[in-house]
C-alpha cells in the first residue's frame, strides 16, 4: 500500500480538527448571542407574507436540486486546467486519483473566495427587495453553491453526475445551514456513511427513484426553511442588502469550507482507505437525513 506524503499527512491532521473544533470562548460567547436572535427568527418566520415566500423558495429548491444541469460544472475543463498546470495525463476523474493532494490542491487555489464574491453581490441585490426576495434569492444561493461543491468535487476526482454524489452535495447543504449541534450531527452522519461507502469501492446501489426524490424533497424544504429563517433580518429597511449579502456570503464560506475539507479526505480514503476518515458521530443507518424542518408544515 503506498504511503501518504507528510503533506497528505499533515492535511488529515487538519480535516480532523475542522471537523472537531476546540470551541473557544468566543464560539461560547456567539452562542449566547444568537440564542435570542434565533427566537426571534422563529418569530418572524410566522409572521403574515413569510409562509408564501418560504413555500416559493421551497418550490424553487426543489427544481433547482432535481435539475443538476442547473448547477453541473465542466469537468473537461478542470481536467484542462491540471494539464495547464503540468499534468498532462489528467483526462477523467480517476486520473485525478494519482496525484498528490499538494498537487490537487495547488490547482484548487483561491476557489471558495470567487464564489463567496459571487454570493456577497447577488445577496445584496436580493436583500434590498425584502421578503419578496426570498424566493428568487434562496434557490440562486442554493444553485451557486451546488456549482461550488460541484468544482471541489471535480478537483479531487468525484462526479456530480452519479447519484451518490449528489446526495452527498445535497448533506454538504445540510451541514452548512444547520442551526443546531444536533442537525449537524444528523448531517455529518449521512455525510460520513457516504464517504464510507464510496471509499470501500464497492458498487454503489442505486437508490429507487421514488425514494431518491423523497430524500431530495426532504432536503429542499428543510434548506428553504432553514435559511428562510437566517435570512429574515434583511427584510428589515436600511440593513437589508448589508445583512443580505452579508449572509450569502457567510453561508457560501461555510459551504466552501466544507467541501473543501470533506473532498480532501474523500480523496485521502480513496487513496489509502476507508480507515483515514473521522468518525465523529456514528455513520447513519440509511440515507433518509431526518431532518426535523421537513416535518414543519408552511
Amino acid at each position: 500500500m503506498q504511503k501518504m506524503s507528510k503533506y497528505e499527512q499533515h492535511a488529515l491532521k487538519e480535516i480532523h480538527n475542522w471537523k472537531e473544533p476546540d470551541i473557544g470562548w468566543f464560539g461560547q460567547a456567539m452562542k449566547v448571542i444568537n440564542q435570542p436572535l434565533d427566537k426571534a427568527g422563529d418569530l418572524l418566520f410566522k409572521t403574515p407574507g413569510v409562509g408564501p415566500a418560504i413555500q416559493g423558495a421551497i418550490e424553487g429548491l426543489t427544481s433547482v436540486c432535481h435539475d443538476a444541469a442547473q448547477w453541473s460544472v465542466r469537468p473537461e475543463a478542470i481536467f484542462e486546467e491540471f494539464r495547464g498546470d503540468g499534468h498532462s495525463t489528467i483526462n477523467t476523474h480517476k486520473d485525478i486519483h494519482d496525484l498528490d493532494l499538494e498537487q490537487i490542491d495547488k490547482v484548487v487555489g483561491f476557489l471558495g473566495a470567487k464564489y463567496k464574491g459571487i454570493a456577497l453581490v447577488e445577496g445584496a441585490g436580493a436583500g434590498a427587495v425584502g421578503i419578496a426576495g426570498l424566493a428568487v434569492d434562496i434557490p440562486t444561493l442554493i444553485t451557486l453553491n451546488l456549482r461550488a461543491i460541484g468544482e471541489y468535487a471535480a478537483y479531487y476526482g468525484f462526479d456530480t453526475s452519479r447519484q451518490e454524489e449528489r446526495l452527498f452535495a445535497f448533506n454538504v447543504l445540510g451541514l452548512a445551514s444547520s442551526p443546531t449541534d444536533s442537525s449537524k450531527a444528523l448531517a455529518m452522519a449521512q455525510l460520513i456513511k457516504i464517504s464510507q461507502d464510496v471509499a470501500k469501492k464497492a458498487t454503489w446501489q442505486e437508490l429507487e427513484k421514488s425514494v431518491f426524490v423523497k430524500i431530495i424533497q426532504e432536503i429542499a424544504k428543510s434548506l428553504g426553511i432553514r435559511l428562510t429563517k437566517a435570512k429574515l433580518a434583511q427584510t428589515i429597511p436600511a440593513v437589508g442588502a448589508i445583512v443580505g449579502g452579508g449572509f450569502n456570503a457567510y453561508f457560501t464560506m461555510k459551504v466552501c469550507d466544507a467541501a473543501f475539507y470533506l473532498y480532501r479526505e474523500r480523496f485521502l480514503a480513496h487513496k489509502y482507505g476507508p480507515g483515514v476518515i473521522e468518525v465523529t458521530v456514528k455513520p447513519a443507518k440509511d440515507y433518509d437525513p431526518h431532518y426535523t424542518e421537513a416535518l414543519e408544515t408552511v
